[in-house]
């Protein structure tokens, strides 16, 4: 649970010809991870045509399911075989024709739905034009002496355009008005056109386009509009005909499509990292778990008795950095997960964070968060959101819980403290308390952050690093003599010379390696040692009073809860209580999402940065399912 699977590196040679059939047999084993071939022999990619085959057959059949429909759901035979090259390029002239088909068919039908589109458009103009009751081919002629403009002005400037208009022989007549758009004809000389036209402008006036199907009478229009309409429908519902057989003629084949290329799938996704060949020989590589080793054997025999090769060994020093990590998680772990790989994957044999950040996390929330209601309410909230949510509500309802914990500690509910007793303390009676349980509580986890990367430098072979680095042993000791140091000096426990003697003997062991390390000229050698060995220090100390923001939060809580009350507390019966469930309304959405992000912050900032390096390579098996197949 801490660290991930021991892997084996694989290497399955078998002929090429069953080479689709090998990788669907190790889809079905789902414990095989693809990686390189390291035969060098070996320098053909008999996968390659394979994997294009597939390609290409995928994305055509994925635009027929989506327009010409295949919903039933997949079910893939546990004796299917997958389809040779040939099948997959039978198939993929098969889908081509298809498709064109369907296209045809899908053209038609999108034109008819825009032909469709355009007349409500024309329908929405001609509502407007149809109060003139005039014939539209007459009022607009370009030949006429007489210039007309239909359009809308606002209506606070229809008084204000008629009286200057009528100055320059041109009449002002209102049909409509649309909220306080007032729409108009405007008719006079044509020769004063461009005088007119300028003055509109000022005005806010917007010309109504008049399109060539409208410029006749309205009730000619109308007509016309209605028989369009039915004619396009009928065009749609003979579409719609066209459509329901091809799904009829296309169906049973697009289910077997779907079948034979959800067959292929491992091949091709296998041919990514490099199926490699010579001839008639092809080889499969990949890790697998060292737990699955007997079974895997025991289902190639099954399967192929005996044309195949199967080599395995352990990964090397070298390959550790491309080794995949497979960790598996309890169920009730696995919704922190998420928050863990969102800063990194773990390598391979390197310590997982998952539990100890899971604990601690909440743990950092409970403490600056304490308080039952306001921790209830993110307990419900969580809860009624989980479809939503999915597996991350946990989180929410984990949090709430530990933050309800936390308020019976402090004896706190929606702000109140002087309601029921604390069983621990109250922040807000003994601050001084809170602060030195925040700063050892950040003492003990710096202590298992050196630890925990001491271990992983170790297992990567790094033994200098381990024992002798800032962030190896020699820095633990120099870090627990400090804090050793200075517990005796604030007289909290009498460790005098023991505590200098270890916190002098780490920092010279660590200034002894950064000595060792830096390989450049002397003078550059002692300002580098001399640097990194006081930013050891610095940064030790730094991330010890960074978990004073525990203390600081709890505080800050009582503080705002506070502030609340005495705002309430001078107003009416009525204002206090709204004042009471607003207050504590933003303290629940703005404090604890800034305590959730201050509980991240901490754990990635002062935890995973000191021993998680994050840069690991997550198990990717194939795999073979209905659900992928369709997707």
């Amino acid at each position: 649970m801490l660290r991930a699977e021991p892997l084996l590196r694989i290497q399955l040679l078998m002929l090429a010809s069953e080479t689709q059939d090998a990788a669907l047999a190790l889809a079905r084993f789902g414990v095989f991870n693809p990686a390189p071939s390291t035969l060098d022999a070996l320098e053909e990619s008999p996968a390659a045509a394979y994997r294009e085959a597939w390609l290409e057959a995928e994305s055509r059949l994925a635009k027929l399911v989506e327009q010409c429909g295949e919903p039933r759901p997949l079910q893939l035979p546990e004796n299917a075989e997958a389809p040779v090259l040939a099948d997959l390029q039978e198939l993929n002239r098969w889908l081509k024709g298809a498709w064109n088909s369907c296209l045809a068919s899908h053209e038609s039908e999108a034109q008819v739905e825009e032909a469709l589109g355009r007349l409500d458009a024309l329908e929405e103009t001609l509502n407007k034009l149809e109060r003139l009751n005039v014939d539209l081919a007459h009022l607009l002629r370009q030949d006429s002496l007489l210039a007309v403009h239909i359009g809308s002005v606002p209506s606070t400037a229809v008084k204000r355009v008629t009286e200057a208009l009528s100055m320059t022989g041109h009449l002002v007549s209102s049909f409509d008005q649309v909220g306080e758009q007032v729409f108009a004809v405007i008719a006079g000389p044509r020769a004063r056109h461009e005088e007119v036209h300028g003055l509109l402008a000022q005005a806010g006036w917007r010309e109504m386009p008049v399109p060539e199907e409208l410029r006749t009478h309205p009730q000619a229009a109308r007509a016309w509009l209605e028989q369009e309409r039915a004619r396009l429908k009928a065009e749609s519902g003979a579409e719609c005909q066209v459509m329901d057989g091809l799904r009829e003629q296309f169906g049973p084949r697009l289910y077997e499509a779907r079948l034979r290329l959800a067959l292929a799938r491992p091949l091709a996704e296998a041919a990514v990292v490099g199926v490699r060949g010579q001839g008639g020989l092809a080889a499969l590589s990949g890790w697998i778990p060292r737990q699955k080793l007997d079974t895997l054997r025991e289902m190639l025999e099954a399967r192929f008795q005996g044309r195949y090769m199967l080599n395995q060994r352990a990964p090397v020093s070298s390959e550790v950095a491309e080794v995949p990590s497979l960790v598996r998680y309890p169920a009730w772990l696995e919704p922190f997960v998420p928050l863990v790989k969102s800063y990194g994957v773990p390598r391979y044999g390197e310590f997982d964070p998952a539990l100890p950040f899971a604990i601690t996390y909440l743990l950092l929330f409970g403490a600056m968060f304490g308080d039952i209601g306001h921790g209830a309410v993110i307990l419900l909230l969580a809860a009624a959101l989980y479809r939503r949510l999915g597996t991350m509500a946990w989180v929410g309802i984990a949090a709430g819980a530990v933050s309800m914990l936390f308020g019976l500690l402090y004896g706190s509910i929606f702000g109140y403290e002087d309601i029921i007793e604390p069983l621990w303390l109250s922040p807000l009676h003994d601050p001084i308390h809170v602060l030195t349980i925040a700063v050892a509580f950040g003492v003990g986890f710096i202590v298992f952050t050196l630890l925990v990367n001491a271990r992983n430098r170790f297992i990567a072979g790094q033994v200098g690093e381990a024992l002798f680095d800032s962030t190896g042993l020699a820095g633990l000791v120099f870090y627990l003599g400090a804090v050793g140091s200075v517990v005796s000096f604030a007289g909290a426990a009498d460790l005098g010379w023991p505590a200098g003697l270890m916190a002098g003997a780490g920092i010279l062991m660590v200034t002894g390696f950064k000595w060792v390390e830096a390989r450049a000229g002397l003078g550059e050698r002692i300002l580098v040692t001399f640097i990194e060995t006081l930013e050891t220090g610095i940064n030790l100390f730094a991330n010890t009073l960074s978990f004073m923001r525990v203390a600081a939060f709890s505080l800050n809580h009582v503080a705002l809860a506070l502030a609340i009350f005495t705002l309430a507390n001078g107003l009416g019966t009525a204002g206090h209580w709204f004042t009471i469930v607003l207050g504590n309304v933003v303290i629940i959405v703005l404090e604890g999402g800034i305590v959730a992000i201050q509980a991240l912050r901490l754990m990635y900032y002062e935890g995973f940065s000191r021993f998680f390096s994050g840069d690991g390579t997550e198990f990717m098996p194939l795999r073979l399912s209905p659900e992928r197949a369709k997707s």
